[in-house]
């Protein structure tokens, strides 16, 4: 009879979780961290005791955010590798800096960092004027939240539908990749109930790029989005930030907030 550690089952429960996300059998799981099929099964089911070592190569080869790595690690009774830093720290400040400078050239441009959980950390002048649009006061920080329950969003996006559908496509990406996180949990409901309110028309699929079409005032403004992150970092929360960078899709856009910044 085969006895299994306490920690070592709950690391085959996240492993096989992890894996299931990704979508990848046992095999290729195997082949992308160079070790048997036959070992990764015997960790998924606790017959075996992974190493440090080897948690940080599945780790890697399931692509996992370096939170989830660390979580990983927990989960096989090590101690978490990758650092986290508050947001308010030292050792985060200098990354800040600079999102903060790139933001800043980007106007007129609308542009903003968000966190893993899509809450806005720090926005241009230009970004405030859109989230302003959508709300009114500026209470509201995080961008799931806005775009699910704001009081003026179904009258200020023009293609709500399609937005509410990607935002969704991308959240429950993001919340497979980082595992047991209650608060993907909850951004994904309010999207559940969204996209219910105002589905997408199955005509609509299939674009290259799908713009973000803004009512303000008499004119129909279109934005299209690029996202920038530093994939260098080993700092958990310096890993999630993200900039989302606004563009305008056409002139006429571009004549319009040319005084936004």
């Amino acid at each position: 009879m085969t006895t299994l550690h306490p920690s070592t089952a709950g690391f085959g429960a996240a492993l096989q979780h992890y894996r299931s996300a990704r979508r990848l059998s046992q095999l290729e799981l195997a082949l992308a961290c160079d070790v048997s099929a036959k070992h990764v099964s015997f960790l998924e089911s606790g017959r075996a005791q992974p190493s440090r070592e080897m948690v940080a190569r599945l780790g890697a080869g399931l692509l996992l955010p370096l939170g989830a790595r660390n979580k990983l690690l927990q989960a096989a009774g090590f101690a978490p590798i990758f650092p986290t830093s508050p947001m308010n720290s030292v050792a985060v400040e200098p990354f800040r800096e600079i999102l903060n400078e790139m933001i800043a050239k980007h106007a007129p441009n609308p542009a903003m960092v968000v966190d893993r959980h899509w809450t806005v950390q720090e926005a241009n002048n230009s970004s405030r004027t859109l989230l302003d649009a959508l709300q009114g006061d500026g209470s509201e920080t995080n961008i799931v939240r806005l775009l699910t329950s704001g009081p003026q969003v179904a009258t200020v996006i023009a293609n709500l539908p399609e937005v509410l559908s990607e935002l969704m496509s991308r959240v429950q990406l993001e919340a497979l990749e980082a595992g047991d996180d209650q608060d993907f949990q909850e951004l994904i409901a309010l999207l559940e109930r969204a996209t219910a309110r105002y589905p997408r028309a199955a005509a609509t699929t299939g674009q290259p790029i799908l713009p973000l079409v803004v009512n303000y005032g008499d004119r129909q403004l279109r934005f299209v989005t690029a996202i920038a992150h530093f994939g260098s970092s080993e700092d958990v929360n310096v890993r999630d930030l993200r900039l989302e960078l606004l563009f305008p899709a056409d002139a006429e856009t571009r004549a319009a907030i040319a005084d936004w910044g």
